[in-house]
């Protein structure tokens, strides 16, 4: 049986400052924000179809040709829910982005980040936390017209 010794992460590899994996480093990093800007169209396009969602059949439902619905509420529940996962898919995304950001800061990748010693915030996430507030302001516009 091979022997079995427990190592730490940071004994993984051995990281070189050298410029390829400074340059390495950077293209990690970007597609980081890459992956945090395709988060972010993805919750705005379940936002924003699950209140069209809402909408449409709210004003279909007015239009004095059409019949009522066997389940009328079917639609605003659908429209609540599309929203509320938009919102917690860029809950989601902003915690893993902001684990992922600290852990290319720390320990070996220090050399390779820069010169900052913390690191820097994007703009990406101040658009995600707005985000999250026009999603709960939707959700919650839609909540309190059904009551």
């Amino acid at each position: 049986m091979a022997n079995s010794v427990s190592t730490s992460n940071a004994d993984r590899f051995t990281v070189r400052a050298t410029s390829d994996s400074h340059f390495s480093w950077i293209r990690t990093r970007f597609s980081l924000e890459r992956t945090m800007m395709s988060w972010l169209r993805t919750a705005t396009a379940l936002i924003g179809f699950g209140f069209a969602i809402v909408q449409f059949f709210e004003r279909l439902q007015q239009t004095p040709q059409a019949h009522s619905a066997y389940l009328p509420n079917a639609p605003i529940y659908l429209g609540m829910a599309l929203i509320a996962c938009g919102v917690l898919a860029l809950v989601v995304s902003i915690w893993q982005y902001r684990w992922t950001v600290h852990y290319l800061w720390q320990g070996s990748f220090a050399p390779l980040a820069g010169m900052a010693k913390e690191p820097m915030n994007s703009p990406v996430l101040l658009i995600a936390v707005l985000l999250i507030f026009i999603g709960l302001f939707a959700f919650f516009a839609v909540l309190f017209r059904l009551a």
